[in-house]
C-alpha cells in the first residue's frame, strides 16, 4: 500500500511578462527558497528534484537546483508541454507515495519570449503534427497560430452544437479578473467588464478576442512533497493532503472522433478526472474550489463539463447562473487563472497547486473560499497529459 503524501510547502514568484528581465534561475532559486520556507525544511532534507520546463536546454533542473545545494542527490529534468509543472509533480508524489524517499522537490520555471508558442527545431516531424492534421480537416489553416486554431476551434464546435454565444467566453474572462484582483501574483490585475473582453482586438471573427487568450509570461513555483510521517517526525505545522493523482495522456478518441473538443483534450480530462474521483472516493460536487486549465476562455468553459462540474452541454447555464464563482457550486480559478496570471509553461502546473494549497490551509487572504475543504487541480498539455488532482483530507 502505498503511503500518505501531502505538500509541505510552497512558493510562487510573481509572473511577469517576457520583457521583465528576470532569469529562470533567479526566478527558480526564489520559487525553491519561498517553499523551504514555507515547509520549515532546508535543502539537505531533499532527496529527489523534479524539474519542469519546456523552452531551456537541457540540465537547466540541475542549473536551477544548484544554487540551492550541491547535494549529490537525483535532478530529473520534465518536459510534458503545458502539462509539464504538474507532471513534475505527479513524479514527485509517486516517489514519495513508493517509498522511494520520504521528500522530494518540485519546481517548475519558465523564462519564455514574446508572441505565439511555435517549434523549436523545425528540421524534424513535430510532435503535434497530427493534432495539426487533424484540425486542418476540421477547421482549415485559416492563417492563426496553432494554439489559437485548436482552442479556438473547440469553443466553435461548443458554440455549433449548443448555440454557446461568445459573450459567455467573455463572462469567463470577466470573472477571472475579478478573482486576479486579489492575486498578487497575477500579471493582469485590473478588473474587466465583459463588454471591455469584447471590444478587445478579434482574433477570430465570432469566436474569440484577445482577452480571451493568456498571455506567455515567465515565473516560477515549487512545492515540497514528502510524506505523512516525515512531516510529522519534523513537526511540520502546515501539510495538505494529495489525497488522489491520475496522469492520463491520449487514447486514440482524440483524433478520430472527428471533434475539435477532443483534439484539445476533452477525453483526456475526463478520463483523467474519473480516475482521481474514483481513488479519492468522491465526486466533483464534492470540490470547494478548483483550478483549472484556463489557457484560453473557451478551454474553461469545456473544462466544466469534461471534470463533471456540470453536464454536457450546460457550461453555458453554468456560467450565465454565476454557479462558477463566489456563492456559486464552486469557485473556479479563485487565482484568477492562467487568463490573468499568464502561463509560464513550466511554472503553471505548481503555482495551481501552491493556489490551492493556500486555500485549504485558510490563507488566501481576500481570495479565501468560505469553508474550502477540498480542492481539484487540472493541467492540461496538448500533445498530450492531463493531471489531475485532489487535495484534502
Amino acid at each position: 500500500m502505498s503511503r500518505q503524501v501531502v505538500v509541505a510547502g510552497v512558493g510562487t514568484v510573481p509572473f511577469s511578462k517576457p520583457t521583465a528581465g528576470r532569469t529562470y534561475v533567479q526566478m527558480g532559486t526564489e520559487a525553491i527558497r519561498l517553499s523551504l520556507a514555507d515547509a520549515g525544511l532546508e535543502y539537505r532534507h531533499i532527496r529527489q528534484v523534479y524539474a519542469g520546463y519546456v523552452y531551456g536546454d537541457s540540465c537547466s533542473g540541475q542549473r536551477v537546483a544548484y544554487e540551492s545545494g550541491m547535494t549529490g542527490i537525483p535532478v530529473i529534468n520534465v518536459n510534458n508541454n503545458c502539462a509539464t509543472g504538474s507532471t513534475a509533480l505527479f513524479l514527485a508524489r509517486q516517489a514519495v507515495a513508493s517509498g522511494a524517499v520520504n521528500c522530494a522537490l518540485a519546481v517548475g520555471f519558465e523564462q519564455m519570449t514574446a508572441g505565439a508558442l511555435h517549434n523549436v527545431f523545425d528540421d524534424r516531424p513535430g510532435p503535434l503534427d497530427r493534432f495539426e492534421q487533424e484540425t486542418n480537416a476540421l477547421i482549415g489553416d485559416i492563417g492563426l497560430p496553432p494554439a489559437l486554431r485548436y482552442f479556438g476551434g473547440a469553443g466553435l464546435a461548443h458554440m455549433q452544437q449548443y448555440g454557446t454565444k461568445l459573450s459567455t467566453f467573455a463572462k469567463i474572462r470577466a470573472k477571472a479578473s475579478r478573482h486576479a484582483v486579489n492575486n498578487p501574483h497575477a500579471l493582469f490585475r485590473t478588473e474587466l467588464s465583459e463588454d471591455e473582453v469584447l471590444a478587445s482586438p478579434v482574433l477570430w471573427e465570432g469566436v474569440m478576442t484577445r482577452l480571451m487568450a493568456c498571455p506567455p509570461t515567465c515565473g516560477a513555483a515549487a512545492a515540497i512533497i514528502c510524506s505523512r510521517d516525515f512531516a510529522n517526525r519534523h513537526g511540520l505545522s502546515k501539510p495538505v493532503r494529495i489525497r488522489a493523482q491520475s496522469m492520463m495522456t491520449d487514447t486514440p478518441s482524440s483524433l478520430h472522433a472527428h471533434d475539435m473538443r477532443k483534439v484539445v483534450g476533452f477525453n483526456l480530462t475526463s478520463n483523467a478526472s474519473e480516475a482521481a474521483y474514483d481513488e479519492a472516493g468522491i465526486g466533483p460536487e464534492d470540490m470547494n474550489v478548483v483550478e483549472l486549465h484556463d489557457c484560453f476562455a473557451h478551454n474553461e468553459l469545456i473544462s466544466y463539463e469534461a471534470l463533471g462540474l456540470c453536464a454536457e452541454g450546460a457550461s453555458e447555464a453554468f456560467v450565465v447562473d454565476g454557479r462558477n464563482t463566489y456563492g456559486g457550486d464552486i469557485v473556479t480559478n479563485p487565482s484568477g487563472g492562467l487568463l490573468s496570471k499568464g502561463h509560464p509553461l513550466g511554472a503553471t502546473g505548481i503555482a495551481q497547486c501552491a493556489e490551492l494549497v493556500q486555500q485549504l490551509r485558510g490563507q488566501s487572504g481576500h481570495g479565501q473560499v468560505d469553508g474550502a475543504r477540498l480542492a481539484l487541480q487540472h493541467n492540461l498539455g496538448l500533445g498530450g497529459a492531463c493531471v489531475v488532482t485532489i487535495y484534502g483530507d
